[in-house]
């Protein structure tokens, strides 16, 4: 997944504003206890920290997100 790819998913499942506080400011335990933005500037793929954001919040992706 293209980090573009990776960024317009988020904002569609959690709109503009509020994924950039979801990346910036919520530290999620499948990203090894990293934001994730903290886990994209250390390299990690963009599939794995978006499976992680999925698992993080089941109820408010979209299953066509997913």
């Amino acid at each position: 997944m293209r980090l573009t790819d990776f960024w317009t998913r988020l904002e569609e499942a959690f709109g503009p504003g509020y994924a950039t506080s979801i990346a910036r400011d919520q530290v999620l335990s499948q990203l090894g206890g990293r934001t994730i933005e903290q886990a994209l500037a250390a390299g990690e793929q963009t599939h794995v920290v978006w499976r992680a954001v999925v698992a993080a919040y089941p109820d408010r992706v979209p299953a066509r997100l997913r």
